[in-house]
Protein backbone atom coordinates (compact mmCIF):
# COMPACT_ATOMS: atom_id res chain seq x y z
CA UNK A 1 0.00 0.00 0.00
CA UNK A 2 1.58 3.18 -1.07
CA UNK A 3 1.66 6.04 1.16
CA UNK A 4 1.32 9.39 0.19
CA UNK A 5 3.57 12.09 2.06
CA UNK A 6 2.87 15.73 1.49
CA UNK A 7 5.41 18.32 1.77
CA UNK A 8 4.67 22.28 3.44
CA UNK A 9 6.76 24.16 3.95
CA UNK A 10 8.23 25.34 7.49
CA UNK A 11 5.71 28.15 8.99
CA UNK A 12 9.08 30.63 9.47
CA UNK A 13 9.75 29.73 5.20
CA UNK A 14 6.00 31.11 4.67
CA UNK A 15 7.16 34.72 5.91
CA UNK A 16 9.70 34.94 3.36
CA UNK A 17 8.53 32.92 0.44
CA UNK A 18 6.29 36.25 -0.89
CA UNK A 19 9.85 38.19 -1.22
CA UNK A 20 9.83 36.02 -4.73
CA UNK A 21 7.81 38.55 -5.70
CA UNK A 22 10.82 41.22 -5.79
CA UNK A 23 11.80 39.71 -8.32
CA UNK A 24 9.73 40.38 -11.45
CA UNK A 25 9.26 43.91 -9.64
CA UNK A 26 12.69 45.07 -9.51
CA UNK A 27 13.23 43.94 -13.16
CA UNK A 28 10.71 45.26 -14.32
CA UNK A 29 11.76 48.67 -12.72
CA UNK A 30 15.29 48.77 -13.95
CA UNK A 31 13.41 48.24 -17.24
CA UNK A 32 11.76 50.92 -16.95
CA UNK A 33 13.62 53.09 -14.81
CA UNK A 34 16.34 56.45 -15.83
CA UNK A 35 18.40 57.88 -14.61
CA UNK A 36 16.85 61.76 -14.79
CA UNK A 37 15.26 62.07 -11.49
CA UNK A 38 18.48 61.06 -9.33
CA UNK A 39 19.69 64.84 -8.87
CA UNK A 40 16.06 65.45 -7.52
CA UNK A 41 15.97 62.16 -4.85
CA UNK A 42 19.74 63.52 -3.96
CA UNK A 43 18.00 66.79 -3.37
CA UNK A 44 15.60 64.63 -1.18
CA UNK A 45 18.15 63.13 0.83
CA UNK A 46 19.61 66.34 1.66
CA UNK A 47 16.94 68.04 2.87
CA UNK A 48 16.70 65.39 5.37
CA UNK A 49 20.02 66.84 6.37
CA UNK A 50 19.89 70.42 6.32
CA UNK A 51 15.64 70.35 7.14
CA UNK A 52 14.40 74.74 6.99
CA UNK A 53 14.02 76.60 10.37
CA UNK A 54 12.92 79.41 8.93
CA UNK A 55 9.86 80.46 11.93
CA UNK A 56 7.31 81.21 9.68
CA UNK A 57 7.49 78.10 8.15
CA UNK A 58 7.10 76.25 11.48
CA UNK A 59 4.95 78.23 13.04
CA UNK A 60 2.67 77.36 9.91
CA UNK A 61 3.79 73.43 10.29
CA UNK A 62 3.07 73.15 13.70
CA UNK A 63 -0.45 74.46 13.04
CA UNK A 64 -1.31 71.66 10.33
CA UNK A 65 0.60 68.84 12.81
CA UNK A 66 -2.09 70.47 15.63
CA UNK A 67 -5.09 70.00 12.90
CA UNK A 68 -3.83 66.33 11.84
CA UNK A 69 -3.11 65.18 15.25
CA UNK A 70 -6.77 66.47 16.66
CA UNK A 71 -8.33 64.88 13.75
CA UNK A 72 -6.57 61.68 14.51
CA UNK A 73 -7.24 61.33 18.16
CA UNK A 74 -10.76 62.20 17.72
CA UNK A 75 -11.31 59.73 15.12
CA UNK A 76 -9.27 57.05 16.79
CA UNK A 77 -11.31 57.75 20.39
CA UNK A 78 -15.15 57.47 18.53
CA UNK A 79 -14.08 54.47 16.51
CA UNK A 80 -12.02 52.83 19.38
CA UNK A 81 -15.49 52.56 21.08
CA UNK A 82 -17.61 52.10 18.28
CA UNK A 83 -15.28 49.08 17.10
CA UNK A 84 -15.44 47.53 20.60
CA UNK A 85 -19.43 47.39 20.22
CA UNK A 86 -19.45 46.26 16.89
CA UNK A 87 -16.67 43.39 17.54
CA UNK A 88 -19.31 42.32 20.68
CA UNK A 89 -21.96 42.35 17.80
CA UNK A 90 -20.11 40.08 15.42
CA UNK A 91 -18.92 37.47 17.41
CA UNK A 92 -20.07 34.21 17.34
CA UNK A 93 -19.38 33.22 20.92
CA UNK A 94 -21.79 35.96 22.08
CA UNK A 95 -24.55 35.14 19.92
CA UNK A 96 -24.01 31.06 20.81
CA UNK A 97 -24.05 32.23 24.37
CA UNK A 98 -26.91 33.82 24.18
CA UNK A 99 -29.65 32.93 21.19
CA UNK A 100 -27.50 28.99 20.75
CA UNK A 101 -26.85 30.11 17.43
CA UNK A 102 -24.30 31.97 15.48
CA UNK A 103 -25.69 32.94 12.34
CA UNK A 104 -26.38 36.69 14.04
CA UNK A 105 -22.56 37.02 13.58
CA UNK A 106 -22.36 36.22 10.07
CA UNK A 107 -24.97 38.85 9.38
CA UNK A 108 -23.72 41.40 11.18
CA UNK A 109 -20.39 41.08 9.82
CA UNK A 110 -21.49 40.69 5.83
CA UNK A 111 -23.47 44.26 7.17
CA UNK A 112 -20.34 46.06 8.27
CA UNK A 113 -18.40 44.69 4.72
CA UNK A 114 -19.40 47.90 2.67
CA UNK A 115 -18.14 50.18 5.52
CA UNK A 116 -14.77 49.02 5.70
CA UNK A 117 -14.45 48.24 2.30
CA UNK A 118 -14.15 51.95 1.05
CA UNK A 119 -10.91 53.78 1.67
CA UNK A 120 -11.29 56.90 4.56
CA UNK A 121 -10.05 58.93 1.41
CA UNK A 122 -13.24 57.91 -0.48
CA UNK A 123 -15.13 58.61 2.39
CA UNK A 124 -13.80 62.03 2.75
CA UNK A 125 -14.13 63.25 -0.84
CA UNK A 126 -17.76 62.01 -0.77
CA UNK A 127 -18.70 63.78 2.11
CA UNK A 128 -16.95 67.06 0.99
CA UNK A 129 -18.83 67.16 -1.90
CA UNK A 130 -21.62 66.72 0.08
CA UNK A 131 -20.88 68.82 3.18
CA UNK A 132 -18.30 70.77 2.00
CA UNK A 133 -14.60 71.37 4.13
CA UNK A 134 -15.69 70.30 7.42
CA UNK A 135 -13.34 69.25 10.59
CA UNK A 136 -16.16 66.66 11.23
CA UNK A 137 -15.90 65.53 7.32
CA UNK A 138 -12.49 64.77 8.14
CA UNK A 139 -13.00 62.93 11.31
CA UNK A 140 -16.45 60.59 9.85
CA UNK A 141 -14.39 59.90 6.85
CA UNK A 142 -11.82 57.62 9.77
CA UNK A 143 -14.14 56.58 12.04
CA UNK A 144 -16.71 54.72 9.66
CA UNK A 145 -13.82 52.22 8.18
CA UNK A 146 -12.02 52.04 10.95
CA UNK A 147 -15.38 51.28 13.24
CA UNK A 148 -15.65 48.31 10.91
CA UNK A 149 -12.42 46.98 10.59
CA UNK A 150 -11.96 47.27 14.18
CA UNK A 151 -15.33 45.55 14.83
CA UNK A 152 -13.43 42.76 12.55
CA UNK A 153 -10.51 42.03 14.39
CA UNK A 154 -12.26 42.38 17.99
CA UNK A 155 -14.70 40.02 17.05
CA UNK A 156 -12.01 37.26 16.01
CA UNK A 157 -10.13 38.22 18.64
CA UNK A 158 -13.16 37.14 20.88
CA UNK A 159 -14.20 34.19 18.79
CA UNK A 160 -10.51 32.95 19.38
CA UNK A 161 -9.99 33.14 23.13
CA UNK A 162 -13.06 31.92 24.04
CA UNK A 163 -12.63 30.71 27.95
CA UNK A 164 -12.68 27.08 29.08
CA UNK A 165 -14.68 28.26 31.94
CA UNK A 166 -17.61 29.32 29.58
CA UNK A 167 -19.49 26.08 28.66
CA UNK A 168 -18.98 25.39 32.69
CA UNK A 169 -20.88 29.02 33.55
CA UNK A 170 -23.48 28.07 30.95
CA UNK A 171 -24.28 25.23 32.41
CA UNK A 172 -24.58 26.72 35.78
CA UNK A 173 -27.86 28.60 34.48
CA UNK A 174 -26.37 32.37 35.00
CA UNK A 175 -27.64 34.77 32.86
CA UNK A 176 -25.84 35.19 29.24
CA UNK A 177 -24.50 38.53 29.80
CA UNK A 178 -23.21 37.83 33.20
CA UNK A 179 -21.31 34.80 31.78
CA UNK A 180 -20.20 36.39 29.50
CA UNK A 181 -18.13 39.27 31.27
CA UNK A 182 -17.12 36.83 33.60
CA UNK A 183 -15.83 34.27 30.89
CA UNK A 184 -15.32 36.66 27.39
CA UNK A 185 -13.88 40.09 28.80
CA UNK A 186 -10.98 39.04 30.76
CA UNK A 187 -9.70 36.66 28.42
CA UNK A 188 -10.02 39.39 25.69
CA UNK A 189 -9.02 42.56 27.74
CA UNK A 190 -5.27 42.24 26.66
CA UNK A 191 -5.69 41.78 22.93
CA UNK A 192 -8.39 44.24 22.92
CA UNK A 193 -6.35 47.18 24.27
CA UNK A 194 -3.01 46.35 22.13
CA UNK A 195 -5.28 46.54 19.26
CA UNK A 196 -6.88 49.52 20.21
CA UNK A 197 -3.41 50.82 20.74
CA UNK A 198 -2.03 50.46 17.19
CA UNK A 199 -4.93 52.53 15.88
CA UNK A 200 -4.07 55.62 16.82
CA UNK A 201 -0.51 55.42 14.79
CA UNK A 202 -3.10 54.06 11.98
CA UNK A 203 -5.47 57.22 12.57
CA UNK A 204 -2.45 59.77 12.41
CA UNK A 205 -1.39 58.15 9.29
CA UNK A 206 -4.13 58.50 7.67
CA UNK A 207 -5.08 62.21 9.04
CA UNK A 208 -1.92 62.53 6.97
CA UNK A 209 -3.36 61.24 4.08
CA UNK A 210 -6.13 63.20 3.97
CA UNK A 211 -4.33 66.28 4.40
CA UNK A 212 -2.63 65.52 1.12
CA UNK A 213 -5.18 65.65 -0.99
CA UNK A 214 -7.30 68.38 0.51
CA UNK A 215 -8.96 68.19 3.66
CA UNK A 216 -6.47 70.17 5.54
CA UNK A 217 -3.41 69.55 8.25
CA UNK A 218 0.18 68.36 7.57
CA UNK A 219 -0.68 66.85 4.58
CA UNK A 220 -1.46 69.41 2.89
CA UNK A 221 1.85 71.34 3.45
CA UNK A 222 3.71 68.43 2.76
CA UNK A 223 2.13 67.99 -0.97
CA UNK A 224 2.53 71.73 -1.15
CA UNK A 225 6.58 71.21 -0.63
CA UNK A 226 6.70 68.36 -2.68
CA UNK A 227 4.93 69.61 -5.78
CA UNK A 228 7.42 73.01 -5.36
CA UNK A 229 10.61 71.01 -4.81
CA UNK A 230 11.27 72.66 -1.70
CA UNK A 231 12.68 69.71 0.15
CA UNK A 232 14.26 71.36 3.00
CA UNK A 233 10.64 72.72 3.89
CA UNK A 234 8.82 69.11 3.47
CA UNK A 235 11.68 67.33 5.75
CA UNK A 236 10.86 70.25 8.54
CA UNK A 237 7.26 69.29 8.40
CA UNK A 238 8.59 65.12 8.69
CA UNK A 239 10.94 65.91 11.37
CA UNK A 240 8.09 67.56 13.04
CA UNK A 241 5.63 64.37 12.24
CA UNK A 242 8.29 61.99 13.30
CA UNK A 243 8.61 63.30 16.84
CA UNK A 244 5.16 63.04 17.22
CA UNK A 245 5.20 59.47 16.25
CA UNK A 246 7.61 59.21 18.72
CA UNK A 247 5.73 60.92 21.45
CA UNK A 248 2.35 58.56 20.20
CA UNK A 249 4.43 55.50 21.05
CA UNK A 250 5.21 56.54 24.42
CA UNK A 251 1.81 57.62 25.17
CA UNK A 252 0.71 53.93 23.35
CA UNK A 253 2.52 52.02 25.88
CA UNK A 254 1.02 54.21 28.72
CA UNK A 255 -2.22 53.21 27.34
CA UNK A 256 -1.39 49.75 27.22
CA UNK A 257 -0.30 49.66 30.74
CA UNK A 258 -4.04 50.67 32.15
CA UNK A 259 -6.45 48.85 33.66
CA UNK A 260 -9.47 51.14 32.60
CA UNK A 261 -8.79 52.04 29.08
CA UNK A 262 -12.41 52.87 28.13
CA UNK A 263 -11.79 55.90 30.56
CA UNK A 264 -8.48 57.13 29.26
CA UNK A 265 -10.07 57.22 25.58
CA UNK A 266 -12.83 59.20 27.52
CA UNK A 267 -10.52 61.80 28.81
CA UNK A 268 -8.12 61.76 25.77
CA UNK A 269 -11.50 62.49 23.69
CA UNK A 270 -12.13 65.86 26.15
CA UNK A 271 -8.73 66.81 25.74
CA UNK A 272 -9.07 66.60 21.83
CA UNK A 273 -12.05 68.84 21.78
CA UNK A 274 -10.68 71.61 24.25
CA UNK A 275 -7.19 71.37 22.15
CA UNK A 276 -9.81 71.97 19.21
CA UNK A 277 -11.34 75.23 20.15
CA UNK A 278 -7.47 76.84 20.29
CA UNK A 279 -7.21 75.59 16.10
CA UNK A 280 -8.24 76.92 13.01
CA UNK A 281 -10.44 73.88 12.60
CA UNK A 282 -14.61 74.45 12.01
CA UNK A 283 -16.46 71.34 14.55
CA UNK A 284 -19.54 73.03 13.47
CA UNK A 285 -22.48 70.52 12.45
CA UNK A 286 -21.99 70.27 8.73
CA UNK A 287 -25.03 71.10 6.71
CA UNK A 288 -25.70 69.51 3.65
CA UNK A 289 -28.03 67.70 1.24
CA UNK A 290 -27.50 64.52 -0.90
CA UNK A 291 -30.20 66.22 -3.48
CA UNK A 292 -28.02 66.70 -6.14
CA UNK A 293 -26.39 63.25 -6.00
CA UNK A 294 -29.85 61.53 -5.80
CA UNK A 295 -30.95 62.74 -8.84
CA UNK A 296 -28.48 62.28 -10.81
CA UNK A 297 -28.77 58.39 -9.76
CA UNK A 298 -32.58 58.80 -10.40
CA UNK A 299 -31.65 58.45 -14.38
CA UNK A 300 -31.20 54.84 -15.06
CA UNK A 301 -30.39 55.73 -18.73
CA UNK A 302 -26.58 57.14 -17.25
CA UNK A 303 -26.29 53.95 -14.80
CA UNK A 304 -26.30 51.64 -17.97
CA UNK A 305 -23.88 54.48 -19.75
CA UNK A 306 -21.81 54.75 -16.97
CA UNK A 307 -21.34 50.55 -16.57
CA UNK A 308 -20.05 50.31 -19.97
CA UNK A 309 -17.35 53.25 -20.16
CA UNK A 310 -14.98 51.27 -18.08
CA UNK A 311 -13.09 47.86 -18.94
CA UNK A 312 -13.95 45.86 -15.96
CA UNK A 313 -12.16 42.88 -16.14
CA UNK A 314 -8.63 45.28 -16.56
CA UNK A 315 -9.69 47.62 -14.16
CA UNK A 316 -10.15 44.97 -11.47
CA UNK A 317 -7.24 42.94 -12.73
CA UNK A 318 -4.78 45.69 -11.99
CA UNK A 319 -6.61 46.43 -8.74
CA UNK A 320 -5.64 42.31 -7.70
CA UNK A 321 -2.05 42.49 -8.82
CA UNK A 322 -1.07 46.02 -7.17
CA UNK A 323 -2.72 44.25 -4.26
CA UNK A 324 -1.11 41.36 -4.53
CA UNK A 325 2.98 42.76 -5.54
CA UNK A 326 2.59 45.40 -2.45
CA UNK A 327 1.26 42.17 0.20
CA UNK A 328 3.76 40.13 -1.30
CA UNK A 329 6.51 43.30 -0.66
CA UNK A 330 5.13 43.87 2.55
CA UNK A 331 5.17 40.69 4.25
CA UNK A 332 8.18 39.35 3.54
CA UNK A 333 10.28 42.45 3.35
CA UNK A 334 10.56 43.03 7.37
CA UNK A 335 11.50 39.26 8.22
CA UNK A 336 14.54 39.32 5.32
CA UNK A 337 15.95 42.06 6.64
CA UNK A 338 15.63 40.48 10.17
CA UNK A 339 17.69 37.49 8.88
CA UNK A 340 20.03 39.55 7.04
CA UNK A 341 21.26 41.25 10.42
CA UNK A 342 20.17 38.55 12.76
CA UNK A 343 21.15 40.35 15.95
CA UNK A 344 19.44 41.83 19.51
CA UNK A 345 21.22 44.95 18.61
CA UNK A 346 20.07 45.12 15.40
CA UNK A 347 16.30 45.66 16.29
CA UNK A 348 16.51 49.16 17.40
CA UNK A 349 18.15 50.16 13.63
CA UNK A 350 15.35 47.79 11.91
CA UNK A 351 12.86 49.91 13.96
CA UNK A 352 14.27 53.09 12.80
CA UNK A 353 13.73 51.99 9.56
CA UNK A 354 10.19 50.68 9.87
CA UNK A 355 9.45 54.03 11.59
CA UNK A 356 10.91 55.49 8.24
CA UNK A 357 8.83 53.90 6.01
CA UNK A 358 5.59 54.35 8.24
CA UNK A 359 6.60 58.56 7.88
CA UNK A 360 5.96 59.69 4.53
CA UNK A 361 2.37 59.62 2.98
CA UNK A 362 2.36 56.95 0.16
CA UNK A 363 1.37 59.02 -1.98
CA UNK A 364 4.50 61.52 -1.40
CA UNK A 365 6.75 58.34 -1.84
CA UNK A 366 5.19 56.95 -5.06
CA UNK A 367 5.34 60.57 -6.81
CA UNK A 368 9.29 59.97 -5.63
CA UNK A 369 9.42 56.84 -7.37
CA UNK A 370 7.71 58.17 -10.13
CA UNK A 371 11.19 60.53 -11.44
CA UNK A 372 13.02 57.71 -11.24
CA UNK A 373 10.93 55.03 -13.61
CA UNK A 374 7.99 55.11 -15.84
CA UNK A 375 4.25 55.09 -14.09
CA UNK A 376 3.60 51.13 -14.33
CA UNK A 377 1.63 49.00 -11.61
CA UNK A 378 4.93 47.49 -9.93
CA UNK A 379 5.57 50.81 -9.11
CA UNK A 380 2.82 51.71 -7.42
CA UNK A 381 2.64 47.90 -6.04
CA UNK A 382 6.22 49.14 -4.55
CA UNK A 383 5.22 52.12 -2.99
CA UNK A 384 2.48 50.81 -1.54
CA UNK A 385 4.02 47.51 -0.17
CA UNK A 386 7.26 49.63 1.38
CA UNK A 387 5.00 51.47 3.57
CA UNK A 388 3.08 48.36 4.22
CA UNK A 389 6.43 46.65 5.27
CA UNK A 390 6.96 49.33 7.50
CA UNK A 391 3.97 48.86 9.63
CA UNK A 392 4.69 44.66 9.58
CA UNK A 393 8.23 45.74 10.33
CA UNK A 394 6.83 47.60 13.60
CA UNK A 395 4.65 44.28 14.30
CA UNK A 396 7.34 42.00 13.93
CA UNK A 397 9.88 43.55 15.66
CA UNK A 398 7.48 44.17 19.03
CA UNK A 399 6.34 40.24 18.94
CA UNK A 400 9.98 39.04 18.90
CA UNK A 401 10.73 41.40 22.02
CA UNK A 402 7.76 40.11 23.73
CA UNK A 403 8.82 36.68 22.57
CA UNK A 404 12.59 37.18 23.79
CA UNK A 405 15.84 35.71 22.51
CA UNK A 406 16.01 32.53 24.10
CA UNK A 407 15.17 30.04 21.27
CA UNK A 408 18.06 31.40 19.24
CA UNK A 409 20.37 31.55 22.11
CA UNK A 410 19.39 27.68 22.52
CA UNK A 411 20.05 26.58 18.72
CA UNK A 412 23.02 28.67 19.09
CA UNK A 413 24.06 26.54 21.60
CA UNK A 414 23.80 23.35 19.70
CA UNK A 415 25.68 24.21 16.79
CA UNK A 416 22.98 25.46 14.04
CA UNK A 417 24.45 29.11 12.46
CA UNK A 418 23.30 32.17 13.54
CA UNK A 419 20.47 33.23 11.06
CA UNK A 420 19.16 29.83 11.23
CA UNK A 421 18.79 29.94 14.75
CA UNK A 422 17.11 33.20 14.51
CA UNK A 423 15.02 31.96 11.24
CA UNK A 424 13.53 28.55 13.44
CA UNK A 425 14.07 30.37 16.52
CA UNK A 426 12.33 34.05 16.96
CA UNK A 427 10.66 33.84 13.82
CA UNK A 428 9.32 30.80 13.68
CA UNK A 429 7.74 31.57 17.63
CA UNK A 430 5.87 35.30 15.94
CA UNK A 431 5.33 33.72 12.45
CA UNK A 432 1.85 32.21 12.92
CA UNK A 433 1.02 35.40 14.30
CA UNK A 434 2.74 37.34 11.92
CA UNK A 435 1.07 35.60 9.36
CA UNK A 436 -2.63 36.60 10.50
CA UNK A 437 -1.92 39.77 10.72
CA UNK A 438 -0.34 39.61 7.05
CA UNK A 439 -3.65 38.63 5.93
CA UNK A 440 -5.66 41.39 7.99
CA UNK A 441 -3.21 43.66 6.03
CA UNK A 442 -4.09 42.26 3.04
CA UNK A 443 -7.40 43.32 3.10
CA UNK A 444 -5.95 47.41 4.26
CA UNK A 445 -3.77 47.30 1.54
CA UNK A 446 -6.59 46.74 -1.17
CA UNK A 447 -8.24 49.77 0.36
CA UNK A 448 -4.94 51.32 0.12
CA UNK A 449 -4.63 50.72 -3.84
CA UNK A 450 -6.59 53.77 -4.07
CA UNK A 451 -4.25 56.07 -2.93
CA UNK A 452 -1.33 54.72 -5.44
CA UNK A 453 -3.62 53.98 -8.30
CA UNK A 454 -2.58 57.55 -9.80
CA UNK A 455 1.19 56.17 -10.15
CA UNK A 456 0.01 53.39 -12.56
CA UNK A 457 -2.86 55.29 -14.03
CA UNK A 458 -5.11 52.10 -13.13
CA UNK A 459 -7.12 50.22 -10.81
CA UNK A 460 -10.45 50.86 -9.62
CA UNK A 461 -9.03 53.76 -7.10
CA UNK A 462 -7.45 55.57 -10.35
CA UNK A 463 -10.71 55.17 -12.07
CA UNK A 464 -12.98 56.24 -8.38
CA UNK A 465 -10.79 59.36 -8.04
CA UNK A 466 -11.04 60.43 -11.39
CA UNK A 467 -14.86 59.95 -11.18
CA UNK A 468 -15.36 62.17 -8.05
CA UNK A 469 -13.36 64.66 -10.01
CA UNK A 470 -16.12 64.83 -12.74
CA UNK A 471 -19.02 64.26 -10.13
CA UNK A 472 -19.56 61.54 -12.62
CA UNK A 473 -22.06 59.62 -9.56
CA UNK A 474 -23.21 56.86 -11.51
CA UNK A 475 -19.57 56.15 -12.01
CA UNK A 476 -18.69 56.65 -8.42
CA UNK A 477 -21.35 53.89 -7.59
CA UNK A 478 -20.58 51.60 -9.79
CA UNK A 479 -16.78 51.64 -8.42
CA UNK A 480 -18.16 51.56 -5.00
CA UNK A 481 -19.98 48.46 -5.25
CA UNK A 482 -17.14 46.67 -7.43
CA UNK A 483 -14.66 47.89 -4.35
CA UNK A 484 -17.45 45.99 -1.92
CA UNK A 485 -17.51 43.33 -4.00
CA UNK A 486 -13.93 42.46 -3.93
CA UNK A 487 -13.73 43.16 -0.14
CA UNK A 488 -16.13 40.68 0.48
CA UNK A 489 -14.48 38.01 -1.99
CA UNK A 490 -11.49 38.24 -0.10
CA UNK A 491 -12.94 38.06 3.51
CA UNK A 492 -14.58 35.04 2.55
CA UNK A 493 -11.34 33.68 1.01
CA UNK A 494 -9.19 34.70 4.10
CA UNK A 495 -11.51 34.48 6.50
CA UNK A 496 -10.88 30.42 7.55
CA UNK A 497 -6.91 30.80 7.24
CA UNK A 498 -7.21 33.91 9.24
CA UNK A 499 -9.30 32.11 11.79
CA UNK A 500 -6.84 29.46 12.00
CA UNK A 501 -3.78 31.06 12.22
CA UNK A 502 -5.78 33.49 14.89
CA UNK A 503 -6.41 30.86 16.86
CA UNK A 504 -3.14 28.35 17.23
CA UNK A 505 -1.24 32.05 17.75
CA UNK A 506 -3.58 32.25 20.94
CA UNK A 507 -3.00 28.84 21.94
CA UNK A 508 0.84 28.88 21.67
Amino acid sequence: MAVQTFLKPALPLLTLLPGLCLIPVVAILVRDGHGGGLPLLIQFAQGALQPSFDPNLLKNLWQGLQITLVIAVLSWGISSGLGVILGFLGSRTLWRTVLGSAWPALLFRRLLSPFRAIHELIWGLLLLQIYGLNGWVAIAAIVIPYSALMARVIADQIDCHESPALPVLQATGGPAIAVLMTAVIPAVSSAIKNHIGHRLDCALRSALILGVFGLGGLGTDLMLSLQSLQFHDMWSGLWLLAIAMVVLDQILGSLQRKQRIGGVISVVLMLALVWSATLNLDLSWPSGTLGSVLDVLGDNHNAAAAFFELNWVAVIGSTLLITLMASCIATAVPPLLLLLWPSPRSLRLQSLIWGALRLLPTPLSALLLLVMAKPSLPLAALALGLHHSGVMGRVLIKDIRETGFGSAQTLERCGATVRMSWLYGPLAEVSRSYLAYASYRCDVILRDTVVVGIVGSAGLGWQLIDALSSFHWWLVAWLVVAFIGLTLLGETITERWQQRLNCKAVVL
